[in-house]
């Protein structure tokens, strides 16, 4: 079970440093105040899923106080006897007690009496529900929210299975295509293996939630976000798992402010038991990467990047536009890593990169298989949509019926062709915002780089970590290599282990 911390700690900073920012983010808030407001998750999702119906600026009403103020949360010890202690009543100090949070308390004092805290304490508390407990795992969540509950909100009738109901109905509604040649049954063998499956997600689920309300100490207003291959469709039962934490509703500098939210984070997990090795990557996009050994998944948090959050509804409507896409770019993420190109830290292709590689494929066929999510439905992919409302963004988009009636085989086969010999990797930049290759820019990003994926949102170049021509020309060889030998034998074996890679899902 995830033990619930005794950390109320301050984080270490004083006005006037680089961070003034942070002071326009309200910290150390009294959970009373926030818990329901924040534990409930969203009415889509009856397993504390990550959106909620409301803004993070609607939070900023409520009036901010000081940890003295008495507070009631369920398993939680009261902040005074959870404090970290400054004085060892008699003895030395382990080293283990020396963290960022042992410092001079901060007051972070709202302006208004005590008896207008306690009027909105106890109008807010009258408001939401009562905490439940999740008992087989010793934790506290807000109640499941189902759709009678909330008249309000349309029933989803689109293509893409809603976050609601059963806890994670994507494993359930999506039709598996026929398989009619050896090829394709083996790649759907491995689809069907591999794929990540309802308790994946659920274990991801709950470190999510317990570890929002371990941050929301520090961030009383922000919230934690699953984004990534663990919700947009794709996810393996290996695959590791992407959290995005919202601090406010603009932007975060990545270079500085990132960073230093990040490092507290990292100072607070050190702190807790079931976080294990939490590693602070200061990359474009700084990361603080960690494992849970509650579940054994390996997460990557980051701040405010909430690209992130739109591109994953955008990629789970793709995956389940058509059922064979699925499949095909999970067979493609596998082959990929085996032969050592699945590795942005080392210079090759980002998983995300490598999706983008299958749609964009897949769009230009003579016949497409998908279509382009973001020019015949513009207003489910806006991205100036609101971020609680982006998952509702695509829940009317349709089944796509294609005339192409390819097999998975023959998809795979091409899609590999596509890029061993079609595509022209010094002149064009891969756009599935555009469905088509477009000429790549002259700008400093795109410039003098090898490969240019265009992310569907923000514009950046999504495999601008292959800056090596030694990397990039190894890519293109497994592209050559992996066409050649499966256009002679149809047999995945040949370049994919099938068995091997089933037992290491």
């Amino acid at each position: 079970m995830y033990p619930n911390s005794s950390i109320l700690g301050r984080p270490p900073y004083k006005r006037g440093t680089s961070n003034d920012f942070l002071y326009q983010i309200p910290l150390n808030l009294a959970p009373a105040l926030f818990s329901q407001q924040q534990l409930i998750e969203s009415e889509y999702n009856s397993r504390n899923a990550n959106f909620h119906s409301v803004p993070l600026n609607v939070l900023s009403r409520f009036p901010s106080v000081s940890s003295s103020h008495d507070w009631n949360h369920v398993n939680h010890t009261s902040p005074q006897a959870a404090a970290v202690p400054t004085t060892s009543q008699g003895r030395k100090r382990r080293s283990d007690e020396h963290c960022p949070f042992d410092v001079k308390r901060q007051r972070f004092q709202s302006p208004l009496s005590q008896a207008a805290v306690a009027t909105a304490a106890s109008s807010l508390a009258a408001a939401t529900h009562s905490v439940v407990h999740l008992q087989s795992e010793g934790r506290s969540c807000a109640p499941a929210f189902s759709a009678a509950s909330s008249p309000q909100t349309p029933k989803p009738s689109g293509c893409v299975p809603p976050l609601r109901g059963s806890p994670y109905p994507e494993l359930i509604d999506s039709p598996i295509p026929a398989a009619k040649d050896k090829l394709s049954q083996q790649i759907l063998e491995l689809f069907q293996t591999c794929q990540q499956q309802s308790d994946d997600l659920e274990k991801k689920e709950l470190c999510r939630a317990e570890l929002q309300r371990e941050i929301q100490r520090l961030f009383p207003q922000s919230r934690v976000y699953l984004a990534g291959s663990s919700l947009n469709g794709f996810g393996s039962r290996s695959s590791d798992a992407d959290l995005c934490l919202v601090v406010q509703e603009g932007p975060v500098d990545q270079r500085t402010n990132a960073i230093y939210i990040l490092s507290l984070v990292q100072q607070l997990f050190y702190r807790l038991s079931y976080i294990e090795r939490p590693q602070l990557i200061r990359a474009k996009v700084p990361i603080l990467k960690f494992r849970d050994k509650v579940s054994g998944v390996e997460f990557d948090l980051n701040v405010n990047n909430v690209v992130g959050i739109r591109n994953t509804f955008l990629l789970r409507t793709y995956a389940f536009i058509e059922n064979r896409v699925r499949p095909l770019i999970l067979v493609v993420k596998k082959w990929a890593r085996h032969h050592g190109i699945n590795d942005a830290s080392r210079g090759t292709l980002s998983s995300y990169s490598l999706v983008l590689m299958v749609l964009h494929y897949l769009q230009t066929l003579p016949e497409p298989v998908i279509p382009c999510l973001q020019k015949e439905y513009p207003e489910c992919f806006n991205s100036a949509m609101q971020l609680h409302l982006v998952h509702e963004g695509p829940r009317n988009v349709p089944q796509y019926h294609s005339k192409n009636r390819s097999t998975i085989g023959d998809l795979l086969l091409g899609f590999l062709k596509y890029y061993a010999t079609v595509f022209n990797w010094d002149k064009c930049m891969i756009s599935v915002r555009e469905a088509k290759a477009l000429p790549k820019p002259g700008s400093n990003e795109w410039k003098n780089k090898f490969i240019c994926v265009e992310e569907p949102f923000d514009g950046s170049n999504t495999a601008r970590a292959v800056h090596e021509k030694m990397k990039f020309d190894a890519i293109k060889t497994e592209f050559m290599e992996s066409w050649q030998q499966l256009q002679v034998r149809k047999d995945l074996n040949v370049i994919l282990p099938v068995r091997a890679t089933i037992q290491k899902r």
